[in-house]
């Protein structure tokens, strides 16, 4: 990811990542990066540099676009951007440093992909969310328990922790799976906190928006634009209530997930937690809603006007074994490699002790 920042924190902030799989985790660091100057620009990978580096994508590089465009902290993002960020490509988009977490990016050779800009001074890193992770969400999908985000210490989940979080040569505390823990605070920093204005319209939309995904962008995006002044206030159902009406082992995020995916994204204005799934009068008063859309999400679907590889994706995951051997496969292989990192750190670490106690005798 780049950052790009003037010296007094005036200029543009870039990111680069792969942003598969969209989560809240993605939205967070993107927030933060934003916090450090006034433009961000956000570099996203094409499916082939993705497919070499750490296996194939779940979405398309077109659908991956879309999804990074619509969290609220983007200002631009650059489609096709290199897997490895030189000091020529920051130079080129007028970046004055990059941001990555601090967690640890590798090529296909095990090389770190900021190692230039980290030399050059140009490299600041924001902290990663906790208790989110593709490899952990790929997991909760595969398995197929109705309680997989409140029971983490069942025997189920340990075995998705040991296959999609743990290579066979020890553990990264990268790739590792953790709980996610929810604050008001972590809320807050994702609200706009911005009250409905005169001349306003409300509108209020409600759903499940499971694992939100380029669906449920294109339609909140076609919500907005009923209005050239929209307020879009979603309402977020409780888990329980969407495994009523789902079933299997939806929801896949839980409701406090939920909540975070929904508020970054640019096109939503305010979040109704636990929202009730009749739309009564009553809740329309409450909350002054002028307009209602005549189409819900699954009928945006089913007109044609959307479709998301998440269904797709999803079902490729969920019926064939090897489907999901290739995932485990792809996850060990990955921190296999994050694991040589932290062993050569180490090893550099112990060398150094090592001069300095000689350099004292």
């Amino acid at each position: 990811m780049w950052c790009t920042c003037g010296v007094v924190y005036q200029g543009q902030v870039g990111l680069q990542n792969c942003y598969d799989m969209v989560h809240y985790g993605h939205s967070n660091q993107l927030r933060q990066a934003k916090a450090m100057g006034d433009y961000l620009i956000v570099g996203v990978h094409t499916d082939e540099e993705i497919s070499k580096h750490k296996g194939p994508p779940v979405f398309t590089q077109a659908e991956r676009y879309k999804m990074v465009r619509a969290i609220k902290w983007v200002d631009e993002i650059v489609e096709g951007a290199p897997y490895v960020t030189t000091l020529e490509t920051l130079d080129k988009y007028c970046c004055d440093f990059c941001v990555h977490g601090d967690d640890i990016t590798l090529t296909v050779d095990g090389k770190d992909t900021y190692e230039e800009v980290k030399k050059s001074g140009r490299y600041r890193e924001c902290k990663r969310t906790q208790g989110v992770s593709t490899t952990d969400l790929v997991g909760r999908m595969l398995l197929m328990t109705k309680a997989h985000h409140s029971n983490m210490g069942s025997s189920d989940y340990q075995q998705h922790t040991d296959n999609f979080g743990r290579g066979p040569k020890g553990h990264s505390p990268w790739t590792g799976v953790s709980q996610f823990l929810q604050t008001s605070q972590k809320i807050i920093q994702f609200a706009s906190g911005k009250e409905p204005q005169p001349g306003d319209t409300i509108i209020y939309v409600a759903g499940a928006f499971d694992l939100f995904h380029i669906g449920h962008v294109d339609f909140l995006d076609a919500v907005s634009q009923l209005s050239e002044k929209p307020y879009v206030i979603v309402g977020l159902h409780f888990d329980q209530e969407v495994n009523r009406y789902k079933g299997k082992n939806y929801p896949i995020m839980n409701i406090h997930e939920r909540t975070l995916s929904v508020l970054a994204c640019r096109y939503v204005s305010e979040v109704v937690i636990g929202a009730p799934y009749a739309v009564t009068k009553d809740l329309l008063d409450h909350f002054k809603v002028n307009t209602l859309p005549l189409y819900s999400i699954l009928d945006f679907f089913c007109n044609g006007q959307s479709r998301s590889g998440m269904i797709n994706a999803m079902l490729t995951l969920f019926l064939p074994v090897p489907a999901r051997l290739l995932f485990e496969a792809r996850n060990q292989k990955k921190e296999a490699k994050e694991m040589a990192v932290i062993q050569a750190m180490k090893r550099r670490e112990e060398d150094k002790a090592k001069e300095r106690a000689q350099a004292v005798l």
